[in-house]
């Protein structure tokens, strides 16, 4: 279970067997079935969460109270609502599972206090939260600037697999698109192959 996490966070920081024993302590690993909700708009985040098994949609509901998927959390990826979670407000976003998962799941005071007990980690997680910005900005970028099908190949590429797992409903939120106009995405995408 924490084989993954130590390949993830060895990408960014080099850890002894003891500093990662100590590292993983104050994780706990939940189970989540399909639609069980981990985060509620309006609740407060409390957690960082990382995906050992399965997959997670965040989202939010916009004005007309649609899904607007901001991303699919799968495993070795992380799932909070960081604006909650840092300035202590109710979160804007859900956090749901799509399929039973599994995730090891932190809370603010026990990461602050790996921070005071070890310098390192919060490195760590400075590099963590500046690719999640880029990520951010990538998915910015694509959302503005380029069109639904190039959107479309992108997600197929970003998340190999995940179409045959969650609905088309689910692929065109995350695309910002309508199933229909999806629908014709697809057709024209298998065509072209």
């Amino acid at each position: 279970m924490f084989d993954l996490l130590y390949k993830n966070i060895s990408r960014h920081l080099e850890l002894s067997g003891e500093e990662f024993e100590r590292f993983g302590r104050p994780f706990t690993l939940r189970t989540f079935k399909r639609k069980d909700v981990v985060l509620r708009e309006g609740d407060y985040c409390l957690f960082e969460g990382f995906v050992v098994k399965g997959c997670f949609k965040v989202y939010y509901l916009n004005e007309s109270g649609s899904e607007q998927t901001l991303y699919f959390a799968v495993e070795g990826w992380w799932i909070t609502d960081i604006d909650s979670l840092i300035n202590n407000v109710p979160s804007t976003l859900n956090i749901e599972a799509l399929e039973e998962s599994e995730v090891l799941m932190i809370s603010k005071k026990d990461k602050e206090k790996l921070y005071e007990e070890m310098p390192q980690i919060e490195k760590l997680f400075r590099i963590m939260n500046q690719q999640s910005s880029v990520a951010l900005q990538r998915r910015i970028l694509s959302l503005t600037g380029k069109t639904a099908d190039k959107r479309y190949l992108e997600f197929l590429e970003k998340y190999p697999g995940l179409e045959q797992k969650i609905t088309q409903q689910q692929v065109a939120s995350y695309l910002g698109i309508t199933h229909e106009f999806l629908s014709k995405i697809r057709k024209k995408t298998s065509l072209n192959k």
